[in-house]
């Protein structure tokens, strides 16, 4: 099975260090498992993007997918109500 690189923007990396600990390992455990299916359960196309979501409680995940230099891009990480903004 082939794995994906992942690359988290700076601006993600923030979000994460604001997260709460017990949502952040959750978070973490389903990014790293993107490495290895990058379309999950529950995994989303955002419309007119090409984006996708994945959601963690009531937490959102953005990421993009290259998949022709096999590669995930964390875009934007955050609770539901402020992730659309």
């Amino acid at each position: 099975m082939v794995k994906y690189k992942i690359e988290v923007k700076k601006s993600a990396e923030k979000e994460l260090r604001k997260l709460p600990q017990k949502n952040l390992i959750k978070i973490l455990e389903k990014i790293t498992s993107l490495s290895s299916d990058p379309h999950p359960i529950g995994s989303i196309k955002l419309t007119n993007q090409e984006r996708y979501r994945i959601r963690i409680g009531n937490y959102r995940v953005l990421y993009t997918i290259e998949d022709d230099i096999l590669t995930i891009y964390i875009i934007k990480i955050g609770h539901r109500k402020e992730i659309y903004r």
